[in-house]
């Protein structure tokens, strides 16, 4: 393994990503296949952190396409489904979970990404199947609590049930900005104007430039 190969990959595993992008960007085109591919794994791993989404996507595919190693092949589709489904490329992202799928790989992540996806498409009685396939590999995954409940009480199918995984998840976690709107905009939805104010002035109190927080309060204070 070259040096340069070798310096990155310790960038990349001190989190530094800007750092750790350089080192394999001047690493030399003349390396050998495996490590081409290496090369490939951490620039498609390195770009997606740091948001570069279609620099990233160039690379991970030479990683699907190419590399030998499962768990790489892995982290790849999982990163390209969750570029996709990010950048609402939902069919995409569905086709890179299901070859996961059908490979014998299932994970909870696997179904929050789905869930997301299925989410941004409007599609949410699929969302809440997949959250809950999330919850029955992991009962405490607090992000697939949250998920769930806020989208049964979002869109109405079940407000009562939502707003209680609203709660275990604001419980869980209650310094997560996101968790305290979910539980804000779920009391809401039960007919609690006051809960509602007060759980949605303290997530804008944690993250005052998240604009759904913002939107959610202009609601309910409209409504009062």
């Amino acid at each position: 393994m070259t040096r340069t190969l070798q310096e990155g990959i310790r960038l990349f595993q001190l989190k530094r990503w800007d750092m750790a992008l350089q080192e394999f960007l001047q690493m030399d085109n003349t390396v050998n296949r495996v490590e081409t591919t290496e090369r490939a794994y951490y620039l498609g791993l390195c770009y997606t952190k740091l948001g570069h989404f279609e620099d990233a996507l160039l690379y991970l595919e030479q990683v699907v396409n190419a590399a030998q190693n499962p768990l790489q092949i892995y982290q790849c589709r999982m990163a390209l489904a969750y570029i996709y489904a990010f950048t609402s490329r939902g069919n995409m992202a569905e086709f890179e979970l299901g070859r996961l799928v059908e490979n014998g790989f299932e994970s909870v992540q696997l179904y929050l990404i789905l869930a997301y996806s299925a989410h941004s498409q409007r599609q949410y009685e699929k969302a809440v199947h997949l959250y809950e396939k999330a919850l029955n590999l992991d009962k405490n995954n607090v992000t697939a609590i949250n998920g769930l409940g806020y989208i049964l009480v979002d869109t109405d199918l079940d407000v009562e049930r939502g707003l209680r995984f609203c709660k275990i998840a604001a419980d869980r976690k209650p310094q997560n900005a996101a968790y305290l709107d979910s539980l804000g905009w779920a009391y809401f939805k039960h007919g609690d104007t006051l809960e509602a104010k007060t759980w949605l002035r303290r997530a804008l109190n944690l993250a005052p430039q998240q604009q759904e927080i913002q939107k959610h309060l202009k609601i309910v204070a409209k409504d009062a």
